[in-house]
C-alpha cells in the first residue's frame, strides 16, 4: 500500500491552508488566583472591620459587610463570564470564515469570498481606530470590538494584509505546499 500525497491533494490543501487565523479574547488582567485572593483579603478585611460594631452590639453592620462581599463575588462572576465570549477569523485563499461566540454561549458564523470581502474602518484623529468591520456584499459584520483601538489598528493591519494574499490566491511554493 502507497502512502503519500496524490498531486490533487497538494493544490487542495495549499487552497485550504490559512493565510490568517487569529481568536479575539476579552482582556481580563486578573486570573482564578488572583480572584482568590482578592476575595480572601475582601473577606478578611470585612470580618476584622465587623467585629467592634458587633461588640458594640451594632450587629447590623456586619450583615452590611456580608453583602459588600456578596456584591463583588456577583461582579466578579459577571466578569468572568463575559470573559468567555471569542471571535476567530480564518482567512484561507477560498472564503473568510468569522465565528463569534458570546459570553452566553451563542455562536453565530459568517463565511464571506475572499474576493468579494473588505475592511471597512471607523476613525477618530483624536482616539484612532474606533470600528472594524468586514463587508461582503452588502452584509456588515463588527468584528474586534473586544481590542483597544491601537490593537484594533494593528489587527487590521495584518487583516488587511491576509485578504489581499488570500485575493492573489494559493502559493503552492510556500513551505508545507507539497514537493515542487
Amino acid at each position: 500500500m502507497i502512502t503519500g500525497n496524490s498531486p490533487g491533494s497538494e493544490i487542495a490543501d495549499a487552497s485550504q491552508r490559512p493565510v490568517f487565523d487569529a481568536t479575539i479574547t476579552p482582556h481580563r488582567s486578573l486570573g482564578q488566583n488572583g480572584f482568590r485572593i482578592v476575595m480572601t483579603l475582601v473577606c478578611l478585611a470585612s470580618v476584622i472591620s465587623s467585629i467592634p460594631f458587633v461588640v458594640l452590639g451594632a450587629w447590623p453592620v456586619a450583615g452590611f459587610f456580608g453583602i459588600d462581599v456578596i456584591a463583588l463575588f456577583v461582579a466578579f462572576h459577571v466578569n468572568f463570564r463575559h470573559a468567555r465570549a471569542f471571535e476567530r477569523i480564518v482567512v484561507t485563499p477560498l472564503e473568510v470564515f468569522l465565528r463569534k461566540v458570546s459570553h452566553h454561549g451563542r455562536e453565530t458564523i459568517w463565511r464571506f469570498n475572499p474576493i468579494w470581502t473588505r475592511l471597512e474602518r471607523q476613525t477618530d484623529e483624536d482616539y484612532g481606530l474606533l470600528g472594524l468591520k468586514l463587508v461582503s456584499r452588502g452584509q456588515s459584520v463588527a468584528i474586534a470590538s473586544a481590542l483597544s483601538p491601537h490593537e484594533r489598528s494593528g489587527f487590521a493591519d495584518a487583516l488587511g494584509s491576509a485578504l489581499s494574499s488570500a485575493r492573489r490566491g494559493p502559493d503552492y511554493n510556500a513551505p508545507g505546499a507539497g514537493p515542487a
